[in-house]
């Protein structure tokens, strides 16, 4: 059940609001001009950006950051100790407080928020209460997420729908990872990592397709399938991949689409092209041509998230033509085969993936893109050792298209080491499928390495949810001083 959220007035604040998804949330509250303020340890662009559309932000995680839409109200210990003498006009006035799976109970903001009696919400509520409050277009699945929300979001913009879009990466089109709209259209990216996904009731729901990927929230692939059952019972309209079968047999979609003709989808593709540049297909709808579909992104994989595209903009009533060309200029979102820049002949790409298939995905867009000779050399940083350790197998098996593979120490994401697994156990795991692996224990280890190793042509491929990518600017400036690159 979705707790309440006030949209009357009363203030936000976001506990960790430079988090991607939370930074989203933040953004359309300000933007729509509700009292938000904010507390982060890491200051970043998304937080500058937050106060530049009137966010207060806090660099520390203090009791105290709770006064600044209440001044007074945490003056002394004894207000603690006698909240029921509190006014009614002053309670109403403390700002519910927004958390994330990620926020520790012992955080002295969501310690003293529970003891003021502040509503204490999880930002799938917010996200579940906007959702409701629009005709919405939710997007779900254990891969594809971002790049379909994001480029649905950007198709409806394009075809002049003036959505609002709140999505798990940043997008050149708006400038982020969220945008405010002045139409009843909403797109979401719905996340399942920690089971709210359940909390959703959109107008449409996609699901591209279902995995174990989150074995710290889930033990079993059927847990996985239970909360997206529950999701699928809650959209009005429910959109899925049938090339997943676990979304064909288990979850039955109102509207289905296949890469393969074969299948009995609504939407399937035929005379496909997949290049260097992008990828062509000609778009059937229950054995009608469409028409032909152009994308910049690569692989197989980003033409099933654009089906999935087509789909919702053919639900909306769209005209083949004002989506395919909304779907043939999407550049994609940050960190999805992000090309970061080329120095020396090497080419830098940053990649979000940090699961086996999403591994294989973008290893097979890499390839294609590169040319005859040319090295893929992989840089990949574990995230979780829960995920780790889980598919250990599947991941000594996913990197069957890069020449080389560089490995570094495993991000824990917040969780503890029970000594199970680490970087160096993980990159032996990969040598016995993998001729040529590397490890490189920390990311300055990892630079050094890589300025001494690559070479023009390469391609190097930046994998990882984690904190990897901060090598790229540093070795490409670097590659750019050659007196420095070989001191």
């Amino acid at each position: 059940m979705t707790n309440f959220v006030d949209f009357n007035g009363r203030p936000f604040h976001f506990i960790g609001i430079g988090g991607i998804g939370m930074s989203a949330l933040a953004y359309v509250l300000a933007k729509r001009q509700f009292p938000v303020s904010g507390s982060d340890l890491r200051p970043n662009h998304i937080t500058h950006k937050l106060e530049s559309i009137g966010a207060h932000i806090f660099g520390k995680h203090e009791a105290s950051n709770l006064e600044f839409f209440c001044p007074q109200v945490l003056a002394n210990s004894v207000v603690l100790n006698s909240l029921e003498q509190l006014p009614a006009d002053t309670k109403s006035k403390l700002p519910q407080v927004i958390c994330s799976t990620a926020i520790n109970t012992n955080n002295l903001e969501y310690k003293a928020a529970l003891e003021l009696g502040c509503p204490v919400l999880h930002r799938s509520d917010v996200l579940a209460a906007l959702i409701a409050e629009y005709y919405s277009i939710a997007v779900a699945g254990t891969h594809g997420k971002t790049t379909t929300s994001s480029m649905i979001g950007y198709m409806l913009l394009e075809a002049g729908l003036d959505p609002t879009i709140l999505v798990g990466g940043e997008v050149n089109a708006w400038e982020g990872n969220a945008r405010l709209g002045q139409s009843q259209y909403l797109v979401a990216e719905a996340d399942e990592s920690d089971g709210s996904l359940v909390k959703h009731a959109p107008e449409i729901g996609i699901i591209t397709n279902i995995e174990l990927d989150h074995p710290d929230h889930y033990e079993t692939l059927e847990e996985v399938i239970d909360i997206f059952q529950t999701f699928a019972k809650g959209c009005k309209t429910l959109i899925g991949s049938i090339d997943c079968a676990t979304v064909r047999d288990r979850l039955q979609p109102t509207i289905s689409y296949s890469l393969y003709s074969d299948t009995d989808a609504d939407y399937t593709v035929t005379n496909i092209d997949y290049r260097a540049d992008g990828t062509t297909a000609l778009v059937w709808e229950r054995g009608k041509a469409l028409g032909v579909l152009n994308l910049r992104l690569l692989s197989r994989h980003n033409l099933s998230n654009a089906l999935a595209a087509v789909a919702v903009g053919r639900a909306l009533g769209l005209e083949f033509g004002a989506i395919a060309k909304g779907i043939a200029t999407f550049e994609g979102a940050r960190r999805r085969f992000e090309f970061r820049g080329e120095v020396n002949g090497i080419t830098f790409i940053d990649d979000y993936a940090h699961h086996p298939s999403e591994i294989r995905a973008t290893l097979a867009a890499a390839r294609l893109q590169a040319r005859p000779g040319q090295r893929v050399v992989t840089i990949f940083q574990p995230h979780r050792y829960s995920r780790t350790l889980t598919f250990l197998e599947e991941f000594a098996e996913s990197f069957t298209h890069a020449d080389l593979v560089v490995l570094t120490d495993i991000y824990s994401a917040g969780e503890p080491n029970l000594g199970q697994i680490s970087g160096e156990s993980f990159a032996a795991e990969i040598a016995k499928q993998h001729s040529q692996v590397i490890y490189q224990p920390t990311l300055a280890s990892v630079s050094h390495f890589l300025l001494k190793t690559l070479r023009p042509g390469d391609l190097a491929l930046f994998l990882g949810a984690g904190n990897l990518n901060q090598v790229i600017p540093e070795v490409i400036t670097t590659l750019c001083e050659p007196a420095k690159a070989t001191s």
